[in-house]
């Protein structure tokens, strides 16, 4: 689903104008972009949790040729969902 497709489906549910609607989820994007990188835990009510964690430092192993390489650790995001949400996704 397209930012644009969203926006028009939030709009219709809520009554709120298209514009509105763009603005409110521009602003909701800003706030979870800002505290996912001040180190803080997203929760999303029926949904899961959005977190950064650090990826460890590691050596991995090229299959074919064996050659060893260091990969340094970095930051990813990660989503956790919801139990019941893990459950349904199951069923489809």
């Amino acid at each position: 689903m397209l930012t644009k497709d969203l926006i028009g489906l939030i709009a219709n549910a809520s009554g709120m104008s298209k514009k509105d609607t763009e603005q409110l989820l521009s602003t909701t994007n800003a706030i979870v972009r800002e505290n996912l990188m001040d180190g803080k835990s997203i929760q999303l009510q029926g949904i899961g949790t959005l977190e950064i964690k650090e990826r460890k430092e590691r050596v991995i192993v090229h299959p074919r040729t064996g050659e060893r390489t260091y990969v340094p650790s970095k930051n990813q995001l990660v989503f956790r969902p919801v139990a019941n949400l893990k459950e349904e996704l199951k069923k489809i």
